[in-house]
């Protein structure tokens, strides 16, 4: 047994409480993977990460992610989450304004800006692609969609690591409105190999942010999460993808998580190679030590 640094934190939003939770183990040297899963088990969490030195050449240390579950590969508000922690903890120093992490997806860069006290965290995510564009009435999805009002775009499985249905609303309340058939979910995750259903709607007039979404997961837990940082990147690949993206602007911000009690906000940007940056703020709520 060792006592390590622990934080509890809040990604994608500058307050506590309306972020998604994160919990940060950042001495995991020592930690075998049954562990690192029992870890997460006991957090309960949608992700723990565990932070060990770096190995590899031109990266500032190395993560590993887990659900209550299973070893994730890649997801955004664990990325950014554990950036902030290693930079709080004085682990690691911006070269350029970049850190870099490596972990199961590779050596992926973190941008991070900074204005007064305030800071935003956006990591660039592995390049997503169009896996496969469905019709409005496909049979695989009628039950998961059954009553939606969709949007003009049509439904498409994307693959940016993790593969996600994503679904246009027709507006903002159709979303906000949403009752997920979670058995539907489930089985439209386990017959595609996805997440499952992103729902995503153009913001109604005058608010502070461009989209609003919802991320319902069926693959394992069923649950609908408070902030993807990954999900939502792969939606704005396929908005840039059919010349969808917001006013035509390559940087816009989304709104996610208030139906289950969360308030996040992430920020997203497309830079001229055509990756995908997303991030947001992140608030430290709990700083103490874990004894494992």
């Amino acid at each position: 047994m060792k006592t390590r640094p622990f934080l509890q934190l809040d990604v994608f939003s500058p307050y506590p409480g309306a972020g998604n939770p994160l919990a940060v183990v950042l001495d995991a040297e020592g930690l075998d993977d049954a562990a690192m899963q029992a870890i997460a088990r006991w957090t309960g969490l949608p992700e723990t990460t565990f932070v060990f030195p770096a190995v590899t050449a031109g990266t500032d240390y190395r993560v590993r992610m887990f659900s209550p579950q299973k070893e994730v590969p890649f997801a955004g508000h664990p990325s950014v989450g554990t950036a902030h922690a290693v930079l709080e903890a004085g682990l690691a120093t911006p070269h350029d304004g970049l850190l870099v992490q490596d972990g199961i997806a590779g050596p992926l860069p973190l941008r991070i800006d900074a204005a007064g006290e305030r800071r935003s965290i956006a990591i660039r995510t592995p390049r997503a692609a169009v896996a496969e564009i469905a019709a409005f009435d496909d049979p695989r999805l009628s039950a998961a969609t059954a009553g939606w009002a969709f949007g003009p775009l049509p439904p498409v499985l994307m693959d940016g690591g993790r593969r996600w249905w994503l679904v246009e609303l027709a507006d903002e309340a159709a979303l906000r409105a949403l009752r997920p058939d979670w058995e539907a979910v489930a089985a439209l995750a386990g017959s595609t190999a996805s997440m499952g259903v992103f729902a995503y709607a153009r913001a109604g007039a005058g608010q502070p942010f461009a989209f609003a979404v919802r991320a319902f997961v069926g693959n394992g837990r069923r649950f609908e999460d408070a902030a993807s940082g990954a999900a939502n990147a792969v939606l704005a690949a396929w908005l840039d993808e059919r010349g969808a993206l917001p006013g035509g602007a390559r940087a816009y911000r989304v709104s996610q998580g208030r139906e289950v009690g969360f308030d996040a906000r992430l920020d997203l940007r497309l830079d001229a190679a055509g990756d995908v940056w997303s991030g947001g703020e992140v608030r430290t709520v709990v700083r103490g030590t874990l004894d494992w």
